[in-house]
């Protein structure tokens, strides 16, 4: 195949700076309807009873999965170097990290 060839399925993604400083997130809420998958990222800080979404992706049902698959293929590539990620039990709801693992307060 020639240069050109190759250079006509590449797709040219750019990166805004503001962009690339990324959003933390700590939770994700994932919802879905017959078309599309709306996932939620949000932020919780230990001590706040409120957290706001940070941001919102929405996927086709297709993209979706490839997200998944993509998602597994990293988390194993991430495992063979780094060891296993433990598991984080669920006991009959999402599981919400409100403990940052620091010392709690004492008043």
């Amino acid at each position: 195949m020639t240069d050109q060839g190759k250079k006509g399925n590449q797709i040219n993604i750019e990166l805004s700076e503001e962009i690339a400083q990324g959003v933390y997130s700590n939770l994700a809420i994932i919802t879905h309807s017959s078309s599309e998958f709306v996932l939620d990222f949000v932020r919780i800080m230990p001590g706040l009873p409120k957290a706001k979404v940070k941001s919102r992706v929405i996927l086709t049902p297709e993209h979706a999965k490839r997200l998944l698959f993509a998602l597994q293929d990293n988390i194993q590539k991430y495992e063979a170097v780094h060891g296993v990620i433990k598991n984080v039990e669920r006991t009959g709801g999402p599981v919400i990290p409100m403990s940052f693992g620091g010392p709690t307060a004492e008043a």
